[in-house]
């Protein structure tokens, strides 16, 4: 059974869409067969690796207009060996409010999706819409970047409550991995404090190794490459490869978690509620 990972947070410029392509990079690198799914209608992660659909190309949110679609025909190869991208719709202009919550979860566990692929990384948009939704419901496990400034553990604070709904009401299954600071200087006292913060009110047990400043990471994004490819020997390149080290460990295939559910873990329920 593949991991669904959302890469989430309900504030915009977290670092999110950045992490989810050098998370599917180095996943893929490691010979998992990695799928990157964009759920963002800015289409930034399909960027990140170069796959920008053209007019009337299939989409990821296709399946949002037509609930009978076939999500394997908005998987894209890429130049890079075992990696894959359902881009995004960047017309696509919303979903209502009764759309079907588990329509995205169907599709990444039917066997033609879920026994493709060892990794499916979700790039969720910052809006708590349905799209969102759904791909907290289809996830087994989230993980939220944070920019170190003003109001960080805000938006944490509002995507942790919700997480804490999913759970109890749609997916009783679902973990949090861990908030994983992003652009981190430890030199900048902004920075130290927010981390504090965050690790006072979520636990330091939540809280990731920090992805380190590196302008490169921002260059290879500029570039539609990984950091790895275009600076393997860069700060970025080397904080996102300890990052999946520390993801796989909290995974074990074919589908066990050390890490406990938010319904079963006391200290999620404490900074969930």
């Amino acid at each position: 059974m593949s991991l669904v990972l959302s890469v989430s947070n309900r504030k915009g410029g977290s670092g999110k869409t950045t992490t989810a392509v050098n998370l599917a990079a180095e996943w893929a690198a490691r010979g998992q067969r990695t799928l990157l799914v964009d759920l963002d209608t800015q289409g930034h992660a399909g960027f990140g690796f170069d796959v920008v659909p053209g007019r009337g190309d299939p989409t990821v949110h296709a399946l949002f207009e037509d609930p009978g679609f076939d999500l394997g025909r908005a998987v894209y190869e890429t130049s890079y060996p075992n990696l894959f991208v359902a881009p995004a719709n960047q017309m696509y202009e919303g979903v209502s409010a009764g759309t079907d919550r588990m329509l995205l979860a169907r599709q990444l566990r039917h066997p033609r999706i879920a026994t493709a692929f060892d990794v499916i990384v979700l790039d969720t948009p910052p809006a708590g819409d349905a799209i969102l939704l759904n791909a907290l419901v289809a996830a087994d496990a989230v993980l939220i970047p944070i920019v170190p400034h003003a109001l960080s553990s805000e938006g944490v604070k509002q995507l942790t409550r919700l997480l804490y709904r999913v759970a109890t009401h749609l997916n009783r299954n679902l973990r949090l991995f861990g908030i994983l600071p992003v652009m981190m200087n430890s030199r900048i006292n902004l920075h130290r404090a927010v981390v504090d913060e965050v690790t006072t009110q979520f636990g330091r047990d939540r809280l990731m190794k920090a992805i380190r400043s590196d302008i490169q990471v921002a260059e290879a994004f500029a570039a539609r490459k990984p950091v790895r490819a275009y600076a393997p020997r860069s700060r970025g390149a080397l904080d996102y490869h300890l990052l999946v080290e520390d993801l796989a460990a909290l995974w074990r295939w074919p589908g066990s978690s050390p890490v406990p559910p938010l319904l079963t873990s006391s200290a999620a329920r404490g900074i969930c509620q």
